[in-house]
């Protein structure tokens, strides 16, 4: 078989880490259909300014404790102008800016989703194709789901037709190693660690946030900064 997947809740506009992630893998799951969680990554992120760190937060309706990520609609339809004049302001003398402006400038000015899994799934796609990632993707909305926590990943990894899932390492605190090997599927984790700085703006060097910033900062040279690829 020997075919590896791994599967993350939709983040918006994530770090370099979860790319290299999806990179590392033959098929990708974003993961929608677990319970949103408020002032969490899933609908915002970090970029670097003048003025340090500052988070880029797509507003939205949050109206139940149960409610999907999948379910989550945006609140304000003013958010993407925002957004990208934010992004603008701060990135314009990066070094590679204009090569990549026009790419994501239509996607936040032009762009009329509203459902957050997919304005995240389509933010993801975008960075895939630039760092020219092949990974296949899909959505956990797709499949049948059931069980605990690991039952529930390990019917997706089933579904795919895998024999190896590749986890982030927060998910050390919950899944169940030996019901994975029951099945059949070998679990390796991911490290996030020993990352190489790049070109950035305004110091000090910071590497977690969006990948936007390893983008504009590198451009066609940002895979040369993910473990990944090298």
């Amino acid at each position: 078989m020997n075919k590896k997947v791994a599967i993350l809740q939709s983040n918006y506009i994530p770090w370099k880490g979860y790319f290299d992630l999806i990179n590392m893998v033959d098929d990708f799951v974003i993961y929608d259909s677990v319970q949103y969680t408020k002032n969490d990554w899933r609908n915002r992120n970090k970029i670097k300014t003048s003025g340090g760190l500052t988070w880029l937060t797509v507003p939205v309706k949050h109206k139940t404790l149960d409610q999907s990520i999948f379910d989550t609609l945006v609140a304000d339809s003013m958010w993407q102008k925002k957004h990208w004049k934010t992004i603008s302001q701060n990135y314009s003398k990066a070094p590679y800016f204009k090569e990549y402006k026009d790419l994501f400038e239509d996607f936040y000015l032009n762009n009329k989703k509203t459902n957050l899994s997919c304005i995240n799934f389509e933010l993801i796609n975008i960075v895939s194709s630039i760092l020219s990632i092949e990974t296949k993707f899909h959505l956990s909305s797709d499949f049948h789901l059931e069980g605990n926590q690991t039952e529930t990943l390990l019917n997706i990894c089933q579904q795919i037709g895998c024999d190896t899932y590749l986890s982030g390492p927060a998910a050390k605190n919950y899944f169940d190693g030996k019901l994975a090997q029951e099945k059949g599927i070998s679990i390796e984790w991911m490290d996030y660690s020993g990352y190489p700085e790049y070109s950035q703006l305004y110091p000090p060097f910071e590497h977690g946030v969006s990948i936007l910033d390893l983008i504009f900062n590198e451009g066609p040279n940002a895979r040369d900064f993910m473990k990944s690829i090298n």
